[in-house]
């Protein structure tokens, strides 16, 4: 039975409790049969169905300046979608990281225009970001928005685009020159049938998802596309990374339990030398070395959500070190899964098997694991210097 003490800790509340059981109850009821056979497929059909139960509300806050988006309620819910399905703690998440920069910085008219349909399933969202010479170095991008009348042309390429060629709405990262570097990028919205944006590329990797190579070419948006104002483009990456870097850390989790109990239930049922697998004592090392990763990972994603949704500005740090942890220990947690798995933990659509494709690409995508351990180390070096 899987660990559910983690609830009790003093980062939740009782609201956070009972969506923990609420959302269990539905991934269990949804995500079992999953047709991986068609990614984009499935991809629109959870999309939908997560809408329409009301589960992308999590994801954007409402027009009403009151709302927020609570990070543990974003936590809990990648980790226990992901437990079940990683295609659909996919959906979920780039549905929130491609409507984020709406939420966070949008103006009343495109809130208005565009939330109420990212959060009911009716529009898919992406968060273009990445270029084939800046991924993680967001301050080198070269894509860039012109003005031309009352808008701006917008030229270049986006590539390891989540939801790509399935989105109906893009957040676009371009070069407007307001200044060099970081502080002269802006952001756009762009639709999905924009004439000026094809799809150069649809990308395959390890674990199935629509991932994409966008092309943007003489591609004219209004400027009532900009978002928050020009110049700000940095500034809106960072802040919706913050928020779902977190959430990262809380996917890598929920493959890390899904791992851990697909292992104990192994470690009982098979025998080795006439005995249960559990009896032998280097096999209890594994699982208690998982055991310390899984609490230790949960612990620094929890802190995460937590202090941001207590009022602090930025988590950077936090973040970060939430995202580095649980993926590095998550990928070490699958891999000890597999080897105690034996042959069965690298067949085909084996649960183990899956996880350990799952894994590698979160170790990677929003800030590589290296990255996070510079903006750790520079977060460090500055209190002491301070």
């Amino acid at each position: 039975m899987l660990d559910r003490s983690f609830l009790r800790w003093p980062f939740f509340e009782e609201r956070h409790r009972a969506l923990a059981d609420r959302v269990d109850t539905w991934a269990a009821q949804h995500c079992a049969h999953v047709d991986h056979h068609d990614i984009d497929a499935a991809c629109r059909a959870l999309v939908r169905n997560l809408g329409r139960d009301g589960w992308l509300k999590h994801t954007a806050p409402g027009e009403s300046p009151s709302e927020t988006i609570d990070v543990r309620t974003l936590a809990l819910i990648r980790e226990t979608l992901a437990r079940h399905s990683g295609l659909a703690d996919f959906a979920f998440a780039m549905q929130g990281l491609g409507a984020g920069p709406i939420s966070l910085f949008g103006t009343p008219a495109q809130k208005a225009r565009w939330l109420p349909k990212t959060r009911s399933g009716a529009a898919i969202a992406a968060f273009a970001l990445s270029e084939p010479a800046s991924g993680s170095d967001v301050a080198n991008i070269s894509m860039t928005a012109r003005r031309s009348g009352d808008g701006f042309i917008l030229d270049g390429e986006k590539t390891w685009i989540s939801n790509g060629g399935i989105a109906d709405l893009y957040v676009v990262f371009a070069r407007t020159g307001e200044a060099a570097g970081a502080k002269g990028l802006s952001a756009f919205i762009v639709r999905g049938d924009n004439p000026g944006l094809s799809v150069a590329e649809r990308i395959e990797v390890i674990a199935p998802h629509p991932l994409a190579r966008l092309a943007f070419q003489d591609c004219r948006v209004s400027a009532d596309d900009l978002v928050g104002a020009p110049g700000d483009g940095f500034k809106i990456a960072m802040a919706t990374l913050d928020v779902f870097r977190t959430s990262v850390g809380a996917a890598a989790l929920g493959f890390a339990r899904r791992a851990f109990a697909e292992t104990v239930k192994r470690a009982k049922n098979r025998e080795l030398f006439g005995a249960p697998l559990s009896e032998l004592q280097m096999v209890q090392g594994h699982i208690a070395d998982m055991a310390v990763k899984i609490d230790a990972a949960a612990l620094l994603v929890y802190r995460a959500a937590w202090t941001k949704d207590t009022g602090a500005a930025r988590v950077t740090r936090e973040a970060a070190m939430a995202k580095l942890y649980a993926t590095e220990a998550a990928q070490r947690v699958i891999d000890a899964a597999v080897q105690i798995h034996g042959g069965d933990g690298v067949r085909s659509g084996h649960p183990v098997e899956t996880l350990y494709r799952e894994i590698r690409a979160l170790r990677i995508y929003e800030g590589a694991s290296d990255v996070q351990k510079i903006i750790i180390a520079r977060a460090a070096l500055s209190s002491v210097g301070a």
